[in-house]
């Protein structure tokens, strides 16, 4: 089962960055392609995901050994980002959560401040982030880990400042008070 999902992980990871940085970075042009935009993470993942699959034993053989309560750890991690995920998304919405206010004129979308959006202006890719790293301390599969890593890393350099600005033009003034008001991924402690 820990490799299932080590395999699960690896393989649907990259719809991710496939998706949410062109989505955000060329939303004018993908605006004009309306729901067409659906079929390009399509066509650019499936390859990659046959690739992932055809060497998944090359993929789950290298482990780390972990202590036991890092290792345990994983599962609480792995719940509370599911459930943090599930949350955002009944917040968000069908549209919302699959970006459809970013890619097609008719969708509008509105501005999402409550339940976890009034701690932190991304909760959704905070539950990623929750998810990968539990996924990575149950299963120990290297490959996993280095995932995480690469994905925390392309969710603060790319996908956050390419979606902060998207945003900002969508609800303009609305988005820049809330900007304002919420930090983008880790909760602020307040004295």
């Amino acid at each position: 089962m820990p490799d299932f999902l080590a395999l699960i992980t690896i393989i649907f990871w990259p719809v991710i960055p496939l998706f949410w940085i062109p989505v955000h970075g060329f939303s004018r042009i993908l605006k004009r392609l309306g729901l067409i935009t659906y079929l390009l993470p399509l066509v650019t993942w499936l390859p990659l995901a046959y690739l992932l699959f055809s060497i998944k034993n090359f993929l789950l053989q290298f482990k780390v050994e972990l202590p036991f309560i890092l290792s345990i750890s994983g599962t609480p991690l792995l719940v509370l980002g599911i459930l943090l995920h599930i949350w955002t998304g009944k917040l968000l919405g069908l549209w919302g959560l699959i970006g459809l206010p970013e890619v097609y004129t008719r969708i509008k979308g509105k501005l999402v401040t409550e339940g976890p959006f009034s701690v932190v202006r991304h909760p959704t890719y905070f539950a990623h982030t929750l998810i990968f790293s539990g996924v990575f301390l149950i299963t120990r599969v290297v490959s996993v880990g280095i995932i995480t890593i690469i994905d925390i890393f392309l969710i603060h350099m790319f996908i956050i400042p390419l979606e902060e600005k998207e945003l900002l033009n969508r609800f303009g003034e609305e988005y820049r008070l809330y900007r304002e008001r919420v930090s983008i991924f880790f909760p602020r402690i307040h004295h």
